[in-house]
């Protein structure tokens, strides 16, 4: 026998055993409450994030409207003198 069938026999021998334990009744109505808070959760975080993500674009757009980014600086040659 090797050494991996001997842990599983020897595993197998304490299940056997062993009692197992009884379950309380109102396990399942706690683990779908706790569940559905999960759930509420999670829905409430992915819609923070998204509201948060579109505060970013608008942001993003009323900034670049307002800079705008895309212009090239003034020039700080100093212009011709007329009238020479």
């Amino acid at each position: 026998m090797s050494a991996p069938d001997r842990k599983t026999a020897e595993v197998r021998r304490m299940l056997e055993g062993a009692t197992h334990p009884t379950v309380p009744a109102e396990l399942a109505d706690r683990a779908a409450e706790l569940g559905l808070r999960m759930l509420h959760r999670r829905r409430i975080g992915r819609r923070l994030l998204w509201l948060l993500l579109t505060a970013a674009v608008i942001a993003f757009l009323v900034w670049a409207s307002v800079a705008q980014p895309w212009v090239a600086p003034p020039s700080t040659v100093t212009p011709p003198v007329d009238g020479l």
